[in-house]
């Protein structure tokens, strides 16, 4: 099964505040009172005004973002910080291949990253995303690791989030129907 993901990840408040004008903004619910904004070509097109571009070579830690992060959205990003923590995330994997990317702004500067990995043999709180996520402030739980204690494994694709957010589920949706099974 394969796993895709190019969102921007932040407070949730500060989501709602930053896209409220926005034709093309989702808003899916995590868990802790975060957000993600799935990075669609047509947000990317009402963000900054052009077209997405795409790296057409392999990721690398000189290259880390398949969506290449144009100097508009990058400074869309920037702004949305100096509201709070803000991040870029992007993962993709398939037959057990991939990498994972991940960039944070803070104080309307880029305060970390972009790091990137694709062997993802290091300890899962030295990943990128997981990084990017203790930065944003994601407080440890019960769950293995940042990434899994939102609930960014319950989407496995931008579709997913996209319905998702548009269905206005919580992070703790299939839990609940979990339990709902379990005391059938």
């Amino acid at each position: 099964m394969s796993y895709q993901l190019s969102a921007v990840v932040a407070d949730a408040e500060l989501l709602r505040e930053q896209t409220a004008e926005l034709d093309h903004a989702v808003l899916g619910e995590l868990r802790q009172d975060f957000a993600l904004l799935p990075v669609t070509p047509q947000l990317v097109i009402e963000l900054t005004g052009s077209l997405p571009d795409f790296a057409t070579d392999d990721r690398s830690a000189t290259r880390p973002f398949g969506l290449v992060l144009s100097t508009t959205l990058v400074e869309v990003l920037t702004r949305w910080s100096q509201s709070g923590p803000v991040s870029y995330l992007e993962a993709e994997f398939g037959g057990g291949a991939g990498y994972q990317s991940a960039a944070v702004w803070l104080g309307g500067a880029l305060s970390w990253g972009p790091c990137f990995d694709d062997e993802l043999d290091a300890p899962r709180t030295q990943w990128p995303i997981n990084g990017a996520l203790t930065r944003l402030g994601v407080e440890p739980g019960t769950w293995i690791d940042p990434f899994a204690e939102l609930g960014l494994h319950l989407e496995r694709n931008t579709d997913g989030w996209l319905a998702h957010g548009r269905r206005r589920l919580s992070a703790d949706y299939w839990d609940e129907l979990v339990e709902q099974w379990e005391n059938q």
